[in-house]
């Protein structure tokens, strides 16, 4: 009798090389519970999309090199089927791990919600916390080494991160800004529906 799951293995592998993979990063304080971050989960599931919802370590006081070394250890394949979306300082993370990337590695690109370079509102012990994110600089050209398709979507009333980092992003990365308004810092949001509009 002939073996049909030879003819469905290799239907699955095909299935897995057109597939999209995209990796979500909640942002400081959060997991991968935040309201927006489920709803999208779900709706690029729908849609055929691999999907990484990660929890990030010791989120209520993020390191860089926690942060950073957890997608090295569980992001393997990079290629121009992967995309990264991230809230806050899970965007920061993204930056960070594409600029130690090996500078010919591509990705599919980058939907950033709420970046920042620098952060305003912060009490002295959160300022404390977020010091290291906030002097060491990311190096944006490097981020550019692996993808010129980056999206970042702001609020009007952010509470921590200010317009003014609304043109450091289009100027240094070259991205498409979208600007929400009355969104705050997008943490009680039910949906994004603009990161779907830039994922297809």
């Amino acid at each position: 009798m002939k073996d049909i799951t030879k003819g469905f293995k290799n239907f699955e592998m095909v299935l897995m090389e057109h597939m999209k993979t995209v990796y979500i990063l909640h942002g400081w304080g959060f997991d991968s519970n935040m309201p927006w971050i489920k709803w999208l989960e779900a709706e690029l599931k729908e849609k055929g999309f691999e999907v990484h919802a990660f929890d990030m370590p010791n989120t209520k006081e993020p390191k860089i090199e926690d942060w950073v070394g957890y997608l090295e250890e569980n992001i393997k394949n990079l290629d121009e089927k992967t995309f990264f979306v991230g809230h806050s300082i899970g965007c920061q993370t993204i930056m960070r791990f594409l600029e130690k990337s090996y500078k010919h590695l591509k990705v599919g690109g980058c939907v950033f919600v709420a970046p920042w370079l620098d952060l305003i509102g912060l009490k002295s012990e959160e300022l404390k916390i977020a010091h290291p994110w906030l002097s060491n600089k990311i190096e944006l050209e490097r981020v550019l080494d692996h993808t010129g398709n980056i999206t970042c979507i702001f609020s009007t009333n952010d509470q921590f991160v200010s317009p003014k980092e609304w043109k450091k992003f289009e100027v240094g990365l070259g991205g498409k800004i979208i600007i929400k308004k009355d969104e705050g810092h997008f943490e009680e949001v039910e949906r994004i529906p603009e990161i779907l509009n830039e994922l297809k």
